[in-house]
């Protein structure tokens, strides 16, 4: 029986980047959809063409020109990382038909060498879009969903999900593979992919050296997901420089697995020196590496409330990257103390979004809010209160309690 196919937010952008541009390039972390994206929406009039295997990349690396001249375009070409020489000859087609549209589809798995590559040779020709895993509304069927700031004609929705059902998807995570096959073994899963993430991506890239060091910087970065990111403690901590703990980060950052969430300050610079947060993109990898296995243990342990704000950072993140938007999201402190986890800038105005590990929602539950409102006045959107109940109420002016599963 053929696994089930989950329709994903970025269809429409795709399929109309590749009516505006002469090549498009989908890039994203391993195992999170873009070949069976891809076939999907193009099988019909594209050839495929997968760079992975040993014999086909050897004969993209030995012959490049000829290789592009077997496969005529309209031609989808996977895993451009393995063959990334190939690019500039991709580019000499497009330049002799410019005014075509859709000729190449391009996909790579690592962020760093694929990007190199393409503004070198593909700048000015190729539409740049990213998939990450699943969002919550892609594995219920939902992809088009729009967030309540987002749609004045927003419904709320009556759908309960039990506690411990939920904490099971958290575990679980957003990867296409255990969404389509729930009897998978979750912990086992989660292992394979971090072996093959470390000995397949991370290997290739200049600033990992040792292999066994970096993934002890993985699960240490996973105690502090939700938390202010001190490198030189973390650094300090694991015998590592500072300037490795520095690179690793961008080795995550740049192959999606983790989302850096910077302080908002309305002088742009000082976003750039102050201390981040950091978030794994996937909150069924977070639990792996916490070695959380059982939901209970899970939401009732020390780090519930990181869990579940990640989850809910990951879920508008990856909603607005598979817009085919970059995601404008900041948290916001104090030096006094209030603290909003999230803003998110849609129309010009910032949305605050708190998250509270409570199925209760009260009034002082929204106080940073309100302080926050009070601070930006009309450049502060409606804010909301996301949490684990299955109730919406107003907490006040301006601010709604809001359940994550209506998220």
């Amino acid at each position: 029986m053929p696994a089930p196919y989950f329709e994903r937010t970025i269809e429409p952008v795709l399929i109309r980047a590749a009516k505006e541009f002469p090549a498009v390039v989908l890039v994203g972390p391993r195992q999170s959809g873009k070949t069976t994206l891809l076939k999907h929406l193009f099988s019909d009039r594209y050839r495929y063409v997968s760079l992975e295997p040993p014999d086909v990349r050897v004969s993209a690396a030995e012959d490049p020109r000829g290789f592009i001249e077997m496969y005529p375009p309209p031609v989808i070409f996977d895993e451009v990382q393995y063959a990334p020489d190939l690019l500039p000859y991709i580019k000499e087609k497009i330049d002799a038909k410019r005014e075509k549209y859709g000729q190449y589809v391009v996909t790579g798995s690592q962020n760093l060498l694929v990007m190199e590559r393409v503004t070198e040779s593909l700048a000015g020709r190729a539409a740049i879009l990213k998939l990450l895993p699943l969002t919550r509304r892609e594995a219920e069927g939902q992809p088009r969903k729009q967030f309540p700031w987002e749609s004045e004609g927003y419904k709320s929705e009556k759908k309960k999900t039990s506690p411990r059902d939920l904490w099971k998807e958290f575990l679980r995570g957003g990867y296409p593979e255990l969404a389509a096959h729930p009897k998978r073994d979750v912990s086992l899963w989660h292992s394979a992919y971090i072996q093959t993430y470390l000995e397949r991506d991370v290997r290739l890239l200049r600033q990992v050296g040792d292999l066994t060091q970096f993934q002890n910087f993985l699960k240490a970065l996973a105690a502090r997901s939700a938390q202010l990111l001190h490198l030189s403690d973390l650094s300090r901590d694991l015998g590592v420089a500072l300037n490795t703990a520095k690179a690793w980060i961008s080795v995550l950052e740049a192959t999606y697995q983790v989302i850096v969430l910077r302080p908002y300050f309305a002088n742009v610079g000082k976003r750039l020196i102050k201390t981040p947060k950091v978030y794994f993109t996937d909150v069924g990898t977070l639990c792996y590496l916490a070695g959380l296995r059982d939901p209970e243990h899970a939401a009732s342990g020390p780090m519930g409330g990181a869990i579940f704000e990640t989850t809910v950072v990951s879920e508008v993140y990856k909603k607005l990257m598979h817009c085919g938007t970059e995601p404008r999201m900041y948290f916001w402190r104090t030096s006094a103390g209030a603290e909003v986890d999230m803003l998110v800038e849609f129309n010009h105005r910032l949305v605050p979004l708190e998250v509270k590990l409570s199925s209760t929602p009260r009034s002082a539950m929204a106080s940073s809010i309100r302080i926050f409102k009070e601070d930006f006045g009309d450049k502060a959107a409606p804010g909301y209160v996301l949490h684990t109940g299955d109730i919406r109420l107003p907490l006040g002016p301006g601010v709604t309690a809001l359940p994550f599963t209506e998220l």
